[in-house]
């Protein structure tokens, strides 16, 4: 007997468990800036009210995004739902692989800010690695530059990250805003 299966057809949602658990390929980058300008608001509220549940809340979107894209994420389903559509459902196909190496450079960073929080007296360094995130995340938001798509580009140009990961993303050029 197949335990992986889920029994809602009427609705849409996914069929098995592996739909849940995966990423999109291709990802719209508008739907994904939208994530990034919440991610911004989140992690400066963050750093502003020092308070731990907001910086949960953070971990989790990330963990939430890299393991399914926008079907678990809060943020992500607002961006796919209730923001892209508000501005009218314009789609910018992009490489999912890259994006979700982002997502999981974000959580790295969220996770480190969240140990830093719970584990040393003083708010500076879980504030400082959260200022760098923000930063990067409006690069994504205002600008279009995704920095964790740049370092998966470069992981693939050296080797690290073999072709067969991501084929398009070889002719990956990010759209200009």
């Amino acid at each position: 007997m197949n335990t992986s299966k889920t029994s809602n057809n009427r609705t849409g949602l996914a069929a098995t468990t592996a739909d849940v658990f995966s990423f999109p390929n291709p990802v719209n980058e508008i739907a994904a800036r939208g994530v990034a300008a919440m991610v911004v608001a989140l992690t400066l509220a963050t750093i502003f009210a020092d308070q731990w549940w907001l910086l949960a809340i953070l971990v989790y979107g990330f963990a939430a995004r890299v393991t399914t894209g926008p079907t678990l994420s809060p943020l992500g389903l607002i961006s796919t739902r209730v923001l892209v559509p508000l501005l009218g459902n314009p789609s910018r196909p992009t490489p999912g692989p890259p994006k979700q190496f982002a997502q999981a450079v974000g959580l790295a960073f969220s996770v480190t800010a969240l140990v830093l929080f719970l584990l040393v007296d003083s708010s500076v360094p879980y504030r400082a690695v959260l200022g760098v995130l923000a930063g990067f995340a409006f690069l994504e938001s205002g600008v279009g530059f995704c920095a964790g798509c740049f370092v998966f580009g470069w992981l693939m140009k050296w080797g690290v990250i073999p072709a067969s990961i991501c084929e398009e993303c070889l002719l990956y050029e990010p759209a200009a805003a």
